[in-house]
Parts: structure tokens; sequence; C-alpha cells
């Protein structure tokens, strides 16, 4: 299974025109579409999303990853192995946590292949998705024209920290999101967000309405 993890919104055609190059390539492979929306642009964002998301999701051997405000320029296009998944997507930092997460069980590859015909501005069409069709069809990479072995450092960004504490995504609902993992935060304690404090509830009715509270996102798959 593939899953698609861009910032291309629900609207609008490239989600199509990717999901049309899967099924050309790919043939019979399912596709599902696990997050639509990541903040436009924002890869750093991306890598705590991804990292919440991604990894041990049942089913899905293979993530699409999109959001590549660098497409066109000299940044490398990867293949990432970690904790037996492939995600296939652009270097900019999208695969910091899942890397983090999942070391020494990571290997990088570069995507050095690229189509006869392959436009500036839409490499999710044209080289991320023709390569997971590639991996979904039990291709592995191996050295050659097309993929290039690398270390690891070379895609790292260290200096992202491993708790965030800032709102990373909002969604349909108004849960703010933010990239601190309910782990550090004492049961018994709070956030504090512009001088309040934020207490942890398990449920949306545990607490009065419209009274802000933090909970745990639970990932079981």
């Amino acid at each position: 299974m593939i899953a698609l993890f861009t910032d291309f919104g629900s609207d609008g055609p490239y989600t199509g025109q990717m999901k049309a190059v899967l099924w050309s390539q790919a043939p019979g492979q399912p596709v599902i579409d696990l997050f639509a929306d990541v903040p436009p642009s924002n890869a750093k964002a991306a890598a705590y999303l991804l990292a919440a998301y991604g990894p041990g999701l049942t089913g899905v051997e293979i993530l699409l990853c999109v959001v590549d405000p660098g497409v066109g320029s000299v940044r490398r296009a990867l293949c990432v192995e970690a904790g037996g998944q492939w995600y296939v997507g652009p270097d900019n930092g999208m695969f910091e946590h899942v890397i983090r997460a999942e070391l020494p069980d990571v290997t990088v590859w570069e995507i050095l292949w690229r189509p006869g015909r392959l436009s500036s501005s839409f490499h999710g069409r044209d080289v991320f998705a023709p390569v997971a069709a590639r991996l979904a069809n039990g291709e592995q990479p191996r050295e050659s024209a097309d993929f290039k072995l690398m270390a690891i450092d070379q895609v790292r960004r260290t200096d992202w920290p491993d708790i965030l504490a800032e709102v990373v995504y909002i969604d349909h609902f108004g849960n703010a999101m933010c990239g601190i993992r309910c782990s550090c935060i004492d049961p018994a304690g709070y956030l504090e967000f512009d001088g309040r404090q934020i207490y942890r509830a398990e449920t949306f009715s545990s607490v009065s309405p419209g009274e802000a509270f933090c909970y745990a996102i639970q990932m079981v798959f």
C-alpha cells in the first residue's frame, strides 16, 4: 500500500495527477490519502507530523511525501528506508524525525533517475510518484545510474529539536497539534500558552464547553 503525505490540499489537480501516475505504473496497488493538508511549503512542520502519523501504519509500505518548496532547485531527491517502511520525497529535512526515531535501522538513497520529460515545478508527479511505483512493484534501490547510497549524516537536520513547542497543524475540528510528545508532560502537569495554564484531559467531555485542554493523540494502527 502507498500512502500520500502532501501539502496539496483536497482541491485542485495535483493529488489526482500523482494518483494517475501510480495507477498507470503500479496498477492494482492500493493508494490512500494519509495527509493532504500539511502546512504549505513547511518541511519542518511536516517532519514532526510525518513522524507522528507515518511509522507503523498498518499495511503501508511506502509513504510518498511531497512538501517541496525547493522543487526545481539543487535539493536532492531521496528514498529512505526506516523501520521497515519506504519514504520517498525531497531532501529538505522532512524525514529527520523518522530517521531519528529509527536509527540505526535506516538506509538513505539519492534518487538520480529523471524522466525524459521533467517539469521544473512538479517532481511529485514526475520523479517521486514513478519511484514509489517502482518500489510498490518490488524493485529495490541499488547502486546504479538511478540510485546512489548516501551517508545518513548527509541528510540530517540535527539542529531541529526533539521537542518543538510550537503549533505545527490545526485540524478541521480546531485541534492545535504541537511538536511536544505527551510523554514529556507529567499527567498532572500542564502547558502554558500566552500566560494560560492548559491542563491535560483524557476526553472532550472531561472539561466544560469552551475550556481549553491538552490531550494525547493515540496513534494505534
